[in-house]
This record gives C-alpha cells, sequence and structure tokens, in this order.
C-alpha cells in the first residue's frame, strides 16, 4: 500500500474518527454494489487525503475490517456489510466526497456530515414498472416477435416488477423474490401460447423474465476475480447463480402449472 506524508497532525482521537469515517465509506460502497478495487482505492485516498499514513482493508461479502497507520500507531475497526441493492448514485456521492477532500475543500468533519445525509436515490415504483415493461417489450421485438407478443410481454413483465417491488418493500428473502417473479412472469406470458395470440408466442415466456437477469452482480464477480479479489468474486458470483436458480425454478414450475413449454424458443435464442 502506498504511503505519503500526512498533511496534518493528528491526535489519537482524531486517527479513531478518520478510521470511523473510511470504514463507513467503505461500507456503504460495498453495500451499494460497488466492486472490491475500487472499494479499497476509494477508501485509501481519502484516508491520505485525511492525513493517515497508510490505510490497510479486508473486505468479504459480510464484513469489512479496515486498519489506520499513524506515526506507529494503529487504529482497526471492522462494519457487518448487508447488501441493500445496487445504487451507483451512492457510490459516486461517496467517490466525490474522495476527490473534494484529496483538493483540501472539506475536512474529516465535513466529510463525515456528507456520509451521513447521503441518502440512497430511487426512481417512483410507478414509473420503475412501465420501464421494465417496455425494455422486455422491446426485447420480444428483437426477438422476432410482433406486435401481440410486445403487448403480453409488457403487461407480465410490468406485473411481475411490481410483485418484485413489494417483495423487496416487505423484506422477503431475494431468492423467494426471484423464484416467484420469475413464476408470475411466466405465467402470465403463457396466456400468449394457450390463447394463440401473435405468431410466435413462446417468445413472450422468454422475454418477460429477462428482469431477473444478474447481469452487475455477475459483471462485478468477474471484475473482482480478474483484479486478485477472489473471494469477494466468489461470493457475488455464489450469489448471482442462486438468484438465476431460483428465477429458473419459478420458470418451470410456472410452465408445469399451464403445461406450457417453450424449449424451442429456449434453445433458439441460446
Amino acid at each position: 500500500m502506498r504511503s505519503i506524508s500526512p498533511r496534518r497532525v493528528l491526535s489519537r482521537e482524531q486517527q479513531t474518527e478518520v478510521t470511523r469515517i473510511l470504514v463507513k465509506a467503505g461500507q456503504m460502497l460495498a453495500q451499494f454494489g460497488a466492486e472490491s478495487r475500487l472499494i479499497e482505492q476509494t477508501t485509501t485516498r481519502l484516508g491520505l487525503a485525511l492525513g493517515l499514513e497508510s490505510v490497510e482493508m479486508a473486505i468479504s461479502s459480510s464484513a469489512i475490517v479496515l486498519t489506520s497507520l499513524y506515526q506507529g500507531h494503529c487504529v482497526t475497526t471492522t462494519r457487518r456489510v448487508r447488501e441493500h441493492g445496487i445504487n451507483m448514485q451512492v457510490v459516486c456521492e461517496v467517490q466525490r466526497l474522495c476527490i473534494m477532500a484529496e483538493k483540501h475543500l472539506i475536512g474529516a468533519r465535513e466529510v463525515r456530515q456528507r456520509l451521513d445525509a447521503i441518502k440512497p436515490f430511487h426512481y417512483h415504483p410507478w414509473l420503475v414498472v412501465p420501464m421494465v415493461g417496455l425494455s422486455c417489450g422491446a426485447f420480444s421485438l428483437l426477438f422476432g416477435g410482433d406486435w401481440p407478443i410486445f403487448l403480453v410481454t409488457f403487461v407480465a413483465s410490468a406485473v411481475a416488477m411490481r410483485v418484485r417491488q413489494l417483495m423487496v418493500r416487505h423484506h422477503h428473502s431475494p431468492l423467494i423474490n426471484f423464484a416467484l417473479t420469475g413464476f408470475i412472469a411466466t405465467l402470465l406470458a403463457s396466456s400468449a401460447t394457450f390463447f394463440g395470440w401473435g405468431e410466435q408466442p413462446y417468445l413472450a415466456m422468454a422475454a418477460s423474465v429477462l428482469l431477473l437477469v444478474p447481469g452487475f452482480p455477475l459483471i462485478n464477480a468477474v471484475s473482482d476475480m480478474v483484479k486478485g479479489y477472489f473471494n469477494m468474486g466468489l461470493a457475488r458470483w455464489g450469489t448471482a447463480t442462486l438468484l438465476t436458480i431460483s428465477a429458473a425454478i419459478g420458470i418451470i414450475l410456472a410452465m408445469s402449472i399451464a403445461e406450457v413449454w417453450g424449449g424451442k424458443v429456449w434453445w433458439r435464442l441460446i
């Protein structure tokens, strides 16, 4: 870990306070979807900007352990990491604070106050629902579907997204959430096949569940493993795999109940 000469004299209490600021920043980055390299780099840069000599940290899927070093004194603390979903607005705000501290625009007290003031930005649920429906419907058109298939896909994916939002609000397990969302989306989309809507009704079943693809966790998992954070990468890969399996269970269960199987279209898409 690189080190620089401290720009200011820190007391033991000030070093402890800076350490708490750093671990909170790292915790927020980890909880809202930042990759491990970004967490470590941002936290280290912030610590050096606030006067520390060096910062060492260990990142796992459930906790962050951070040690600050200043004039031979070490302060170590740890924080539990709880998943709060992907939110790049929080990640960008923490990075902005790091840049401001490096430019000496704010000090430790201001950094702490601004960290406490960061609130995750969320789009209104009733804006997300139609947008997800439109995106999945657009995929059905790209797959070769017609407008009846687009409409079925739009309704199925929009309803499934609303169910997913309600389950998140009530803090249900993500695995149950994905399974139930996949079940509802597939069951509604199978109506196109049951009633014979459109030229290729099976496409609605394939496109309506695309909202469940865990793309961001998979990208972060590969990025972490490529950059040497194998434990985090494997943990994220395992989480994404379990979510995918849960969605597949819901999809297969819906197909069994509706007695509609879309094997041909799945093989075609693959």
